[in-house]
């Protein structure tokens, strides 16, 4: 992959050339699946801890460490992809992560506080890797660019519906059964929907491209340009987690309980039709000055908060910048394949997962301190895009690349 601008001809590209490639439905819907753990485990583990009689706070607590460790922990899972393959990886770990969200009810009622965190670490830390799998089969599953690139953004797209039908349906399965059975068909869905991606022969066969003798210190991984694409991007996490607590302030604010989870599904919503539009043509410009331009819109898009507006106008404000959510982070994705060095970019893009997890945490901690300030609070957002456009145009990564044309190696 290339970060300088195509100069073959856009055609309009339909995604069912893309869902009709071989394996790409199956590696996609398997993922997708794969990941409502993310979405629902967090839900589920502080619905489970109320009803077995632990207070709102440590429940929160324990969803909180579940993601922290999920997060931190992808690094390592991704380097462990580059070394050995993905099966390697996600057979353990999925089979681990399930057999760990199953014995949280029957396990942690007996061994109080200190088991049951133990099991919620250990569940987060052994979260199957996934997102950044996914990113990296794309090459050989696809090797027309243009189809990887609507392939790409559907797929980023798409993630924001997880967020939206997790929780709901963790949410419905604990009230209409028990917390208990929404961890189980949670842990059910991570090990269908990672089996499905896991059998599949691309991801089988999948091993990183080998290093060229002549990478020499290129095959580091900490580039100046990488680190400071990763540095940026933890302001489009920090204005996720913010846009979360501001939800919650709104619905408070307004006394209507479902701006909470309306609010965040209307930006979802965005997130999904804004990469549906990306991917159908290829955009003039390189990568990385697309990039550039998606950061500018995003901020824009969380200008009107500012206004403080009302719940009405408020749910059709926060569709535009999560239209270019998906622009961005595709967009980021395409950056990191093409400035780390071969056999190393499922690591890459395990970091630049992590990073966008760290700048959400940040987000929601300070937003939850300033929930009581409405301008504040509805700024915050904007703030952390303002970091992200502020980073890359000091930085510039991945423009020095497009510059001199450098050839992307791809993965076989």
């Amino acid at each position: 992959m290339s970060l300088t601008a195509s100069t073959d001809p856009a055609p309009r590209i339909t995604y069912g050339a893309v869902l009709g490639s071989p394996h790409v439905a199956r590696l996609l819907g398997g993922t997708l699946t794969g990941r409502l753990p993310g979405a629902m485990a967090p839900v589920a583990i502080v619905l489970w801890a109320l009803a077995a009689g632990g207070s709102l706070a440590f429940g929160g607590l324990l969803s909180a460490l579940f993601g922290l460790a999920s997060a931190l922990s992808q690094p390592v899972k991704g380097r462990l992809m580059d070394r050995y393959g993905q099966t390697a990886v996600h057979l353990p770990t999925t089979l681990l992560n399930s057999t760990l969200l199953l014995a949280l009810p029957v396990a942690g009622p007996h061994g109080g506080p200190a088991l049951t965190t133990t099991i919620v670490v250990a569940a987060g830390l052994t979260a199957v890797p996934l997102e950044a799998g996914l990113r990296a089969l794309w090459p050989s599953v696809l090797p027309d660019p243009r189809l990887r690139h609507a392939a790409l953004a559907l797929d980023t797209g798409t993630q924001g519906l997880l967020y939206i039908v997790g929780p709901l349906v963790a949410a419905a399965l604990a009230s209409a059964h028990s917390p208990a059975l929404a961890l189980a068909v949670t842990a059910v869905l991570g090990l269908a929907g990672t089996l499905v991606v896991a059998t599949a022969p691309p991801s089988r066969r999948w091993r990183p491209a080998p290093a060229n003798a002549c990478d020499g210190p290129a095959r580091r991984l900490a580039s100046g340009d990488l680190v400071a694409l990763f540095v940026s991007l933890t302001g489009i996490g920090f204005a996720l987690g913010a846009l979360n607590v501001w939800a919650v302030a709104m619905a408070d604010q307004h006394g209507q309980d479902m701006l909470s989870g309306l609010l965040p599904a209307a930006f979802s919503t965005g997130s999904f039709f804004g990469g549906l539009i990306y991917g159908r043509r290829t955009w003039p410009g390189s990568t990385a000055r697309q990039l550039l331009v998606g950061t500018v819109a995003f901020l824009a898009g969380w200008l009107p908060l500012l206004a403080l507006p009302g719940p009405h106008a408020a749910t059709i404000a926060v569709v535009l910048p999560g239209a270019f959510l998906t622009v961005v982070v595709a967009c980021a994705y395409q950056v990191t394949d093409a400035l780390s060095p071969a056999g190393r970019t499922s690591e890459a893009y395990a970091w630049l997962i992590l990073s966008i997890g760290v700048g959400q945490a940040g987000g929601t901690a300070l937003s939850g301190r300033l929930a009581d300030h409405a301008l504040t609070i509805a700024a915050l957002p904007a703030a952390g895009a303002a970091f992200t456009l502020v980073v890359l145009l000091l930085a510039r990564p991945g423009h020095a690349s497009a510059r001199r044309g450098r050839h992307r190696r791809e993965h076989v």
